[in-house]
């Protein structure tokens, strides 16, 4: 049976790869340059009292050009091929449900588990119910059969494409830019004062979406993120001449003592704010799994104001070649984890906290229409992305709907792309973000511009 939570053990048919013990998830590689190099001795002796590598992973920077505050830009990655059929259920096409015998979800008030109705046509999974309430109140929406013009079906490829902002496929691919399309926004639009937490990926490796990107951090968690030091007379003794060299005021304008400053002022930011006693607002309760504790430390980075500018998150486990379920099973726990952490976010911020956030949920590829013989559904094409935040136009579906009829389909038998994922990216850049407009030719090289869907207002 397929490990549906281990992606990167698939073949691309839907058989599992034969892994050896000693390996592991690929990683990309991540060559030593002149500037990763800048301010070493800092900080080597940052990292002795900031605790494990995480203020190694901060790049050490000078003072850069002007930037105004704009949208804090959260992507959630959903890694396998999220179905998007499933999600954003098009229950008013009856072509749904024949090629779904066990998969299809009901359309809405037919009995138990049927899905909730959004526009009329496209109804929510009835795990996601915990999204309602943003559909229905205007802060979240979605866009079906949108995806990127990669052919391969290669989770490998798929994710590169979208992380690096292509075309998709073949040359496109191969020749394509290996920065991330968040990271060069960020290159393109440098503050003044860049905070260490401009940009944070709570992961354990540095995402493609963020590679090439000045100050920006991995961590897995923000507890990496304090001061340590023994305690002992010593101890104190190092961690107080620590704090009068880089406290406010001090002096020096080389790159190290800049950033080491900036680091300083984000530490003691932290450490007020206590991450581990961090108490959300309004009630709100975060699910206790890796996407509801990465959401609750975006939270707290929010309130905090430390400079963040973007985080991404991912979270694995939508392959589901088998057994990929129903009203229930493992696709609709799925959904309930990312609905229930969403929720919870948004509801942590509150109305005044979310007009300031945007939150992209996408994925590499939908699945087949058809399920297969292990009630599943194997890589297909097009799916679904949603939009979290006070400026989404909510409530409503986004794209051109393809239809699901044979005449229609794409390839084997895939949802057609009507969207380019890159319609969004840019919208979201040119209208909730300083300078985004700009910045489009260089984040999204050679891509022909088309009109906007409306799916942000422009701030």
């Amino acid at each position: 049976m397929m490990n549906k939570g281990v992606w990167w053990s698939c073949d691309g048919n839907g058989n599992e790869k034969n892994i050896g013990s000693g390996d592991a998830r690929p990683t990309p590689s991540s060559p030593i340059t002149r500037r990763s190099l800048v301010g070493g001795a800092l900080t080597a002796a940052l990292a002795a009292w900031a605790g494990r590598s995480a203020l190694a992973d901060v790049t050490m920077t000078g003072k850069q050009g002007e930037s105004e505050s704009g949208d804090v830009i959260v992507t959630l990655f959903l890694r396998g091929g999220m179905d998007g059929l499933s999600l954003i259920v098009p229950h008013g096409d009856d072509d749904y449900y024949r090629p779904r015998p066990t998969l299809a979800l009901a359309a809405p008030q037919k009995g138990s588990g049927s899905v909730t109705d959004i526009d009329g046509f496209f109804g929510l999974h009835p795990s996601a119910a915990a999204l309602v309430p943003h559909f229905k109140e205007g802060r979240m929406a979605a866009v079906q059969a949108i995806g990127s013009s990669d052919q391969t079906r290669s989770h490998f490829e798929a994710m590169a494409t979208m992380e690096r902002g292509l075309k998709g496929g073949g040359p496109d691919y191969a020749s394509g830019s290996a920065s991330g399309w968040l990271a060069r926004y960020l290159n393109a639009t440098p503050p003044a004062d860049p905070s260490p937490l401009r940009a944070v990926a709570f992961s354990n490796v540095m995402p493609d979406t963020l590679r090439g990107a000045t100050d920006t951090s991995v961590l897995s968690t923000l507890a990496e993120y304090q001061l340590k030091a023994p305690e002992t007379e010593a101890g104190r003794k190092y961690v107080s001449s620590l704090h009068s060299l880089y406290a406010k005021g001090a002096k020096g304008d080389d790159a190290a003592s800049v950033s080491g400053r900036e680091i300083h002022r984000v530490l003691e930011t932290l450490r007020r704010v206590d991450p581990a006693n961090y108490k959300p607002a309004n009630n709100a309760l975060y699910p206790e799994t890796d996407l509801g504790g990465g959401l609750r430390q975006v939270a707290i980075l929010l309130k905090a104001n430390v400079g963040l500018e973007a985080a991404f998150l991912d979270r694995e486990g939508w392959d589901t070649h088998v057994g990929q379920g129903g009203v229930t099973g493992y696709l609709a726990l799925g959904f309930k984890d990312v609905a229930a952490s969403l929720a919870a976010f948004a509801k942590d911020l509150g109305q005044e906290g979310l007009a300031r956030v945007t939150v992209i949920v996408q994925t590499e590829f939908g699945r087949r229409v058809k399920e297969n013989s292990g009630l599943g559904t194997d890589h297909g094409r097009g799916s679904a992305m949603l939009l979290l935040g006070g400026s989404v136009n909510g409530g409503k579906v986004f794209g051109s709907w393809p239809g699901l009829a044979l005449s229609t389909l794409e390839g084997p038998g895939d949802l057609r792309v009507t969207t380019d994922y890159r319609t969004v990216f840019a919208e979201v850049l040119s209208r909730r973000t300083p300078r985004g407009e700009q910045s489009i030719p260089s984040v999204f090289p050679g891509w022909e511009k088309v009109p906007a869907l409306g799916v942000v207002r422009a701030a």
